[in-house]
């Protein structure tokens, strides 16, 4: 299978974007024109597995659909703005909108398997205390074909590098919370593990989401993709203080409905927990065991993360020995239990780094840097008298 060489410059135009759609929406459109259903699956296996972008190249349609397309529909994804190397592997791009704001996308190798981090909003709402993507404010959701577009992006980049592999599995942990974001999300994801798209393993796409437990319940009706919760507290007190969102929907609600995803999988199926660990903060002892306790009949493996530093966080990374001691005493509890190798944090790719460029509607950004200014001291002016 083949890919875009080049992604297809933005386009202002008021067209329909057919990176858009996926296969279900694209036959409904199609119909929807008069046209058969199968026309849709024409027109994937050209974007998708030819990587052909001009319509009169799709030549088992008719002139007449072509000539439809061509002035009907456009076919745009996002551009690489910058492009950055880190010393162990792993590849930033940011990558530009029209509107002229950044979201970053992480590419991270390991032997045969390349991992993509996707960003699914400009900035993030929620706002978690640890994170620097929250700390950039908010500024809308990403399309569908943003979306995608990050793994053509990559795959097309990996190509020009001389690299002979494509992504092999996608993570929605980037930019945003991907569940607020939900139609334009799951779209994405149906392309991304439909056969006549990217054709990726439902098992290896990963919806990652900080507890947005309506549309929990309303994945388990439309996707089989993976699901990862970030927790990173087993207190809701704590995490309250951590993850503001959990003020609207605690750590019980958050659980069964996890339970309720893994149920409807069916009992081959699990999900991940995340849980970032901040030095003294949510990495004792105590934090380990009521952990356990609160993941008590969910089918689910557990991630630990180090905490990754940025500037102003207030946070510090964990000790080893501490991370150790969570871990086992997480493992004894009978959970699989994996602690992320930190990678990419010399080019601020590591988890919770990723900043972007907002515009930032929610004013957030601003009280942030404001609050990381050095305070100068006033200095009271002393008026100056004449010399008798």
């Amino acid at each position: 299978m083949s890919e875009l060489a080049t992604p297809v410059a933005q386009d202002s135009s008021l067209q329909k974007n057919l990176f858009d759609f996926d296969l279900a929406g694209l036959e409904a459109e199609f119909v929807g024109l008069g046209w058969k259903p199968f026309r849709a699956r024409q027109v994937f296996k050209w974007l998708y597995h030819e990587g052909v972008t001009d319509f009169a190249a799709m030549t088992n349609l008719s002139v007449a659909h072509r000539e439809h397309l061509a002035a009907n529909y456009g076919l745009a994804l996002p551009q690489v703005a910058t492009r950055q190397l880190s010393a162990d592997g792993t590849r930033k791009w940011r990558v530009q909108l029209p509107s002229g704001e950044l979201v970053e996308t992480v590419l991270i190798p390991e032997g045969e398997r390349r991992t993509l981090c996707v960003s699914s909003q400009v900035g993030c709402v929620l706002n978690c205390s640890f994170c620097a993507t929250g700390k950039q404010g908010f500024n809308g959701n990403l399309t569908t074909s943003q979306i995608v577009g990050q793994v053509l992006l990559a795959n097309a980049e990996m190509a020009a590098a001389g690299d002979t592999r494509r992504v092999t599995n996608v993570v929605l942990m980037g930019m945003g919370e991907p569940l607020l974001n939900f139609d334009a999300v799951i779209r994405a994801v149906n392309v991304m593990t439909e056969d006549l798209a990217l054709g990726l393993a439902k098992r290896r796409v990963t919806i990652s989401t900080a507890g947005v437990v309506p549309a929990i319940y309303a994945m388990a009706e439309c996707t089989e993709v993976a699901l990862a919760i970030s927790l990173h507290a087993p207190f809701d007190d704590l995490r309250c203080e951590l993850v503001p969102l959990n003020k609207k929907y605690n750590i019980a609600a958050l659980i069964a409905a996890c339970k309720h995803y893994v149920d409807v999988l069916g009992e081959r199926r699990s999900i991940t927990i995340e849980y970032t660990l901040l030095r003294g903060v949510n990495d004792g002892a105590e934090h380990a065991q009521a952990l356990a306790e609160v993941l008590q009949g969910l089918r689910c493996k557990v991630n630990l993360i180090p905490f990754n530093p940025h500037p102003g966080s207030g946070y510090e990374r964990p000790s080893g020995n501490s991370v150790r001691r969570f871990q086992g005493i997480v493992q004894a509890a009978g959970y699989t239990t994996v602690c992320r190798a930190t990678r990419g944090d010399d080019i601020d790719a590591a988890c919770g780094q990723l900043v972007g460029q907002v515009v930032d509607r929610t004013k957030r950004q601003a009280r942030y840097k404001e609050s990381l200014a050095p305070q100068v001291p006033q200095v009271q002016e002393i008026p100056v008298t004449q010399a008798s």
